[in-house]
C-alpha cells in the first residue's frame, strides 16, 4: 500500500529542546509537531478510509503502520498473521499500553467525498481509521521525546475488533501485554463534538455473546401438524419466550438483553419444514451474570422446545466481556483531557449495550476507554452507518489527549 510519505517525525535538536514534561512543554512540543505533520496526519486517515480492510485481513494497514513507525526510528513488530503491530517507545520501570483497532465493516460507503472507500461493500463506519491514526500520531509525537518519557509506552494496533475470533486475543497471545501495567484506548463518539470527551467509571459497554439455535424434525403437511414436529411453531415460541425467561433467571439490575436477529426456515406455505434456525445476541452489563448465561440459555431453550419434539442443537459463541473502566485511570484520563482539551471538555459517558473486545485486555490489567467526540454540525450519523464520517479536528484532539495521558500517568 502506498500513502502520503511526509508523515515522518522531525528529529531536530530544536524540537527535542522544546520538549519538556511540564504541561506547557508538552503543549509546545505538540504545537510544533502538528504545525509540521498535522495535514499529513489527516491525509493518512483519509488513505485508510479509502482503503479499508475487513477483520483478519488488515495486512496492508499493518504494513503501512509498521513502515511509518520504523521511519521514526522505532522497532515495530508485526503479529504472526501480519495483520497487527506492536511497538514500544521510551523506557522506564512501568509500561502502559495504548490500543487501536484496525478493521473496517462489511458496509457500502455512501458518502460523496474524495476519500470514499475504493473497496466495494467495505467501509470504515466505526471510526477505526481514526483510532489508528490517533495512535500512530501519538507514537510519532512521543518518538521525538522518547528519551524524556517517564514510562515505556506500548502501542497495540490490533486486528479484528468487529468480529470473532477477536483480535485482542491475538495481541495477548503474541505477548502484547507482557510487562504492561495498565492500558488505555479511545473510541469515536459522534454524539459529542470534536474537542469533547465522555468518561465513565466502571461499566462502559456490555458483554455480548452470539447464539444460534437449530431445530430439526421430520417435516410434513401443514394440514396434519399433529403427525409431525411443528418446527415453525417451536421456533416462534423460542423467539418469543427465551428473552423474558432468561432475564427472569438473574437480577434485573444486570441489564440483560436478548434480541433475535435471524430466522431461517421453510420454503412453502403448506409445508412444515424439516429444519430451522434462529440467531440472537445476548448482552448484559454485569460480568458475573455474563459468566452464568451459557448454561442458563441452554436449559431454557431445551425446556421451551421439549414439548414440540424437535431435536435441538445450540451454537453458543462467547463474544466479549463488558468493558469495566478503572477508577484511577479514568481520573488520569479526566486530568489529561482538562489539560489537553481545556476546561469543560469532559462529560459523563452513558452505559452502552454495545460490545467491545478491549474488555479482554481488562481481564489481565486495569484499563480505561474514553469516548472521543467526533460529531459534526453539518451531518447527524451514528456508528455502523454507511454515511458515517468524523470531524477531522478530532484527530489532533485525540493525539493531544493520549500524549497528555502518557505524561500524566508517569506523574502518578
Amino acid at each position: 500500500m502506498n500513502a502520503p510519505s511526509s508523515l515522518v517525525p522531525s528529529t531536530s535538536p530544536t524540537s527535542k529542546r522544546q520538549a519538556a514534561l511540564s504541561d506547557e512543554g508538552i503543549k509546545e512540543h505538540l504545537d510544533s509537531w502538528f504545525a509540521t505533520h498535522g495535514q499529513a496526519l489527516i491525509q493518512f486517515r483519509r488513505y485508510l478510509h479509502a482503503h479499508p480492510e475487513l477483520s483478519g485481513c488488515e495486512q496492508g494497514t499493518a504494513a503501512l503502520i509498521a513502515e511509518r513507525l520504523a521511519a521514526a526510528g522505532l522497532q515495530p513488530t508485526l503479529l504472526p498473521a501480519g495483520n497487527g503491530v506492536i511497538c514500544d517507545v521510551g523506557a522506564g520501570e512501568r509500561t502502559i499500553g495504548l490500543r487501536a483497532d484496525l478493521d473496517a465493516l462489511p458496509l457500502p460507503d455512501l458518502k460523496d467525498v474524495p476519500y470514499r472507500s475504493t473497496i466495494d461493500g467495505v467501509c470504515h463506519a466505526c471510526g477505526h481509521d481514526a483510532h489508528t491514526t490517533v495512535l500512530l500520531g501519538t507514537m510519532l509525537a512521543l518518538a521525538e521525546i522518547a528519551d524524556l518519557l517517564p514510562v515505556r509506552v506500548r502501542a497495540l494496533f490490533q486486528p479484528s475488533e468487529e468480529s470473532a475470533p477477536f483480535g485482542a486475543m491475538d495481541v495477548i497471545d503474541a505477548g502484547g501485554l507482557a510487562e504492561v501495567d495498565e492500558i488505555y484506548a479511545l473510541h469515536c463518539y459522534p454524539q459529542l463534538p470534536a474537542g469533547q470527551v465522555g468518561l465513565r467509571v466502571g461499566g462502559l459497554t456490555a458483554a455480548c455473546d452470539l447464539a444460534t439455535v437449530r431445530l430439526t424434525g421430520p417435516g410434513g403437511h401443514t394440514a396434519r401438524p399433529h403427525l409431525t414436529v411443528d418446527l415453525v411453531g417451536a421456533l416462534a415460541r423460542l423467539i418469543n419466550e427465551v428473552p423474558a425467561l432468561l432475564a427472569r433467571q438473574f437480577d434485573n439490575r444486570g441489564g440483560l438483553l436478548v434480541v433475535f436477529g435471524t430466522l431461517h426456515t421453510g420454503a412453502a406455505n403448506n409445508v412444515i419444514p424439516q429444519e430451522g434456525t434462529a440467531g440472537c445476541t445476548i448482552r448484559v452489563l454485569d460480568t458475573e451474570i455474563w459468566r452464568q448465561i451459557p448454561k442458563a440459555f441452554d436449559e431454557i431453550v431445551r425446556h421451551i422446545t421439549a414439548p414440540s419434539g424437535a431435536k435441538v442443537e445450540i451454537d453458543y459463541q462467547r463474544g466479549v466481556p463488558p468493558v469495566m473502566n478503572d477508577e484511577r485511570l479514568v481520573s488520569i484520563f479526566a486530568t489529561a483531557a482538562g489539560v489537553a482539551l481545556g476546561p469543560g471538555s469532559v462529560h459523563p459517558a452513558p452505559h452502552s449495550m454495545g460490545g467491545e473486545d478491549f474488555a479482554w485486555y481488562l481481564e489481565h490489567v486495569p484499563g480505561a476507554m474514553v469516548r472521543l467526540g467526533v460529531g459534526r454540525s453539518d451531518i447527524t450519523v451514528d456508528l455502523h452507518q454507511g454515511d458515517f464520517d468524523i470531524d477531522e479536528r478530532a484527530l489532533e484532539y485525540g493525539v493531544r489527549l493520549m500524549t497528555q495521558t502518557v505524561i500524566e500517568t508517569g506523574r502518578r
